[in-house]
């Protein structure tokens, strides 16, 4: 008994963990069927639990507030991973810029198109854009924390932070005013590895 015990609770953690991936993603994407619909301020918690058919508890075990909802970035441990795959050899831009090639690779479209709907969320909603500067603060602590792994540094290792500091900036900056996508990214690290050469002859 014992052994077919081993054999099924794999599966059963499995079979649990997708259900609790899809009960994630229907109230992110009612949410965001909602905002679209009603506006986002107008939109409240216990209207997104009953489109998703949970209840307000069940909302709350997935986010702990709206504004999270919106905030939470499901690509970060993907990024990582991505990262992490890449051969030591690599400079950290490059292995950044590989990465992100391949995170895109695999990324479906409707997913590129939610996210690209997150992040328009994120700068033109007021309620959410006083959230910037904490998201800002939490990747540069993400970046540093992974190019330090990367580099054998540290997180707090000056040129670490630097580094972080400027693809999370150019990053949110790009955010604001130009899809997500593997093009703009592109461009963005083509100008940093050139050293930001603007305004030069």
């Amino acid at each position: 008994m014992s052994v077919e015990l081993s054999g099924e609770e794999p599966a059963v953690r499995g079979l649990r963990e997708r259900k609790k991936e899809r009960t994630r993603r229907t109230i992110r994407l009612e949410a965001f069927r909602l905002f679209r619909e009603q506006g986002y301020g107008e939109t409240t918690v216990e209207q997104i639990a009953a489109a998703a058919e949970v209840s307000p508890s069940t909302f709350f075990r997935y986010f702990p507030t709206k504004e999270q909802l919106v905030l939470a970035d499901d690509l970060d441990p993907v990024l990582i991973e991505a990262i992490r795959a890449q051969p030591p050899e690599l400079s950290p831009l490059t292995a950044f810029r590989h990465a992100m090639a391949a995170v895109f690779a695999e990324l479906p479209a409707e997913q590129q198109a939610f996210e690209q709907e997150r992040q328009a969320l994120i700068y033109h909603v007021p309620e959410l854009r006083s959230a910037i500067g904490l998201e800002m603060e939490r990747n540069i602590d993400m970046v540093s924390a992974i190019m330090a792994e990367r580099v054998g540094g540290t997180p707090d290792d000056f040129d670490i932070r630097v580094l972080a500091g400027a693809l999370t900036g150019a990053g949110l900056a790009i955010a604001r005013i130009t899809p997500l996508n593997l093009d703009n990214v592109g461009r963005m690290l083509d100008l940093l590895e050139a050293g930001l050469p603007i305004g030069q002859d």
